[in-house]
């Protein structure tokens, strides 16, 4: 993999023009493709084999007229204190805002509340509900405009009116100025780690043209492929995290080979075929985990998962080809000034601190061992790399205290993690909302008017093709129902044309997210068997309600499969990449840790509400179900990204003749910097999408956010090597069987350092080596 990568990006440089081009024509076409598609649906989610949705399936057959309508609209009227929406007055108004709509463009009906029962007992609220007859996307601006008009027409006359349904949905703004922030952050952080404006600015350029590409093909295909907004936000999300990332990687390594005495051109291929190789890794692990969410069996899931790793390979492909070419145009100014100083205009000469390099030189350039001269020391032995730096200094007093280092990061994870024990379930809805939305006052006023249950009304669907006596069976069916303990009313059977199919409301005495009404559906599955035996009728329950109930315990049951296929996973590949046993275990130990600490900051912030105010978080409850396990797919890959990084420098030294300790402190002094400013990088990026207003984009923003912290600066940095100073030579101990049965992928790029001359002048005894190498065998 090295010697191909490094022939990849000796090419990306000496053909940076014809890259540049290729790049440039693909992210213009992505753009326009996006600009010229229509904009998709938001679908709601589905989970193929659970009760709900095989009464949803049922009701598409047997009620196909139902499912030709289009958006939904409920308009709330509320009295003033001490008057009824009864009144004549009142109802006059009433009757007056709903009329202005009545023939309307695009409104197929309205609701006569007064006529239909949608007064609340105490008759100070009622409502009315206004079908249309497009999409809400497709909703005209007049016709949005004429909804408010009307409200505002019953305001006018003192009544209080809000304006619920799915109408408003596709007008929600998902944006804010968050994420700009955490962009922000994100660039001072890549000016201070690569001291120069220009190699940072080159990390943030080519992550832009790799997101961007992404959040353009996502958003061209959104309607062939049914992606929803949520899909393009984590392709923008994850894309912006990784590319900057992996630029940074790859553009570090080129600055320690050309302050080494490796010529452009020369330095390129090396960074491409050392961290180009971690890379590729990490990318791949991000691949998998997020292509394998599509084994749980929600279809938006899947897409997000699908969207999520088509911009994590774009990434990896424009760190690998675009950056290198970058090098190309910006030649010196990717430097740090104090490493230009020291390199004069069309010579490779650079004298640093105590390591001299001259052209025509050789130096590996494959993380510690330059050979330039028989008395020159390996950068792990002390004295060889100047003034320890603070990588340097942290992985010694690691190496001092690991006991204690171990105990305090692992027991604080721990604690962190223990609110997680404690971990709810559950998909939002309006109740999650501001209550700065005219959705979410529509709710409340819908739960004081009718009762909390309103809003989460069950759906009994009975399939009578095999029964005889329609009037008996769904007399019995409502009977049973309305017995069952928490149900607060059952309305009246609805018959399809054919009058095999009765469709009958059951409104719950409770909210739809609460613990009850969960246990209140259960209730009513396990009330209808009897009768199902009795009549021979089918009797499914279903409703949005029912529906997220059964995927957030679908969710609860696959959460432990998952993680074991990630762990294992990740077992596997790091045994490969690091020809070690332990290392592996100690990585996926940590990674549950990382994991853990993430979900119990999750239940303390969304079930808990501890610091809900700092994000805009107004209502407490369930985490929404995806989470948890779209947490564990993410964070993954992101986890093997500095474990790789961190670990691949260690490997290097301890493969040249480093004691155990020595590795570390190598891989902290290489390594260490880099890894910190990069995670970041992505805490910034993650966090700054905490300030959307859509619930998901907040959790996936503070989940990731936590996650990436914990993990890169507490189980990377910290338990990580204290580990490894406990195991010594163990850590890196493999069975001579497994020794011999595993490939051997050369993440190190050992076989550049051991078969590749680095020419200083840039000659063609590089590219002659290289290609007398067999590329197959490493």
């Amino acid at each position: 993999m090295a010697t191909f990568l490094y022939r990849i990006g000796r090419w990306a440089f000496r053909r940076r023009r014809l890259v540049g081009g290729l790049w440039l024509s693909v992210l213009v076409l992505a753009i326009a493709a996006a600009a010229l598609a229509p904009a998709g649906e938001e679908e709601d989610l589905a989970m193929p084999g659970t009760e709900s949705q095989k009464a949803f399936d049922l009701l598409d057959e047997r009620f196909p007229q139902s499912n030709s309508q289009g958006a939904e609209a409920r308009l709330v009227f509320q009295a003033p204190d001490g008057q009824r929406v009864t009144a004549r007055q009142n109802k006059a108004t009433v009757e007056d805002a709903l009329g202005s709509l009545d023939k309307g463009e695009q409104v197929a009906s309205t609701t006569d509340p007064y006529t239909t029962g949608a007064v609340s007992e105490d008759g100070t609220i009622a409502y009315s509900t206004i079908t249309y007859t497009a999409d809400a996307v497709d909703l005209t601006a007049s016709t949005k405009s004429a909804l408010e008009d009307a409200a505002n027409r019953a305001r006018d006359a003192g009544l209080t009116v809000e304006i619920g349904g799915s109408a408003l949905d596709a007008e929600e703004e998902l944006g804010g100025t968050t994420e700009i922030v955490g962009v922000a952050v994100a660039a001072v952080v890549l000016v201070l780690a690569l001291g120069s404006l220009v190699a940072a600015g080159l990390s943030l350029l080519t992550a832009f043209v790799g997101v961007a590409t992404a959040f353009g093909l996502v958003s061209a295909l959104a309607v062939p492929l049914g992606l929803t907004s949520t899909v393009a936000i984590l392709a923008l999300m994850l894309g912006l995290a990784v590319g900057i990332d992996y630029a940074l990687f790859i553009t570090s390594r080129f600055r320690d080979e050309r302050a080494r005495g490796s010529a452009p051109e020369e330095a390129a291929g090396r960074a491409v075929g050392t961290a180009g190789s971690a890379v590729v890794f990490a990318g791949a692990t991000v691949i998998i985990a997020l292509v394998g969410l599509g084994v749980v069996g929600i279809p938006e899931l899947t897409k997000m998962g699908m969207g999520g790793a088509g911009a994590v390979a774009l990434a990896v492909l424009v760190a690998l080809t675009l950056v290198p070419a970058l090098f190309g145009f910006f030649g010196r100014r990717v430097l740090s000034r104090a490493v230009r100083k020291t390199v004069r205009p069309g010579s490779e000469m650079i004298r640093s601190g105590s390591e001299a390099a001259r052209p025509g030189g050789q130096a590996t350039g494959t993380g510690g061992e330059a050979t330039r001269s028989g008395s020159e020391r390996p950068p792990w032995v002390p004295g060889a790399a100047g003034r320890p730096g603070l990588g340097s200094r942290w992985a010694r007093f690691v190496l001092r205290r690991p006991v204690a280092v171990l105990m305090i990061a692992g027991l604080g994870l721990g604690a962190v993690a223990l609110p997680a024990l404690g971990l709810e379930l559950g998909l939002p809805g309006d109740e999650s909302k501001s209550v700065e939305t005219t959705q979410r006052r529509a709710y409340d006023l819908l739960s004081e008017g009718f009762g909390p249950g309103f809003n989460g009304p069950l759906t009994v669907v009975v399939d009578m093709s095999d029964s005889t006596g329609t009037r008996a069976t769904t007399d019995l069916v409502a009977k049973t129902v309305r017995a069952v303990d928490g149900v607060a009313s059952v309305g009246d059977p609805v018959l399809n044309r054919a009058k095999d199919t009765a469709v009958l409301t059951a409104v719950p005495r409770t909210a739809p997210n609460s613990a009850e009404t969960k246990d209140l559906v259960h209730a009513i599955r396990d009330a209808v068997p009897g009768v199902e035996a009795e009549t021979g009728a089918g009797i499914l329950v279903t409703g949005t309600t029912a529906l997220n109930i059964d995927i957030s315990e679908a969710m609860s049951d696959a959460l432990i499969p998952y993680l074991s296929v990630v762990i294992g996973l990740a077992v596997l590949l790091l045994t490969v990449v690091f020809r070690s046993v332990l290392v592996p275990v100690k990585a996926a130990l940590g990674f549950l840790l990382s994991v853990g600490a993430a979900f119990g900051v999750l239940v303390a912030v969304f079930q808990w509400g501890w610091a809900a105010d700092l994000i805009g978080i107004e209502q407490t409850g369930p985490v929404m179900s995806l989470m948890p396990i779209l947490i564990i797919g993410i964070v993954f890959g992101l986890a093997m990204d500095y474990e790789v990084f961190l670990l691949t420098r260690m490997r290097e030294a301890y493969a040249h003749g480093a004691s155990p300790d020595e590795a570390i402190v190598n891989g902290f002094r290489h390594s260490g910097r880099v890894v910190a400013a990069a995670a970041i990088i992505m805490i910034s990026v993650f966090a700054g999408f905490i300030g959307m207003n859509s619930p998901t984009i907040q959790t996936m923003g503070v989940g990731l956010a936590a996650a990436v912290a914990f993990d890169a600066f507490v189980v990377r940095m910290a338990i990580a090597p204290a580990v490894l100073a406990l195991l010594g030579h163990r850590a890196w101990w493999l069975p001579r069987i497994l020794n011999r049965v595993l490939p051997n992928v050369d993440i190190e790029g050992e076989a550049l350092s051991r078969r590749v001359p680095a020419c200083a002048d840039g000659s063609d005894e590089s590219d002659a080596a290289v290609r007398r190498l067999p590329v197959g065998r490493d």
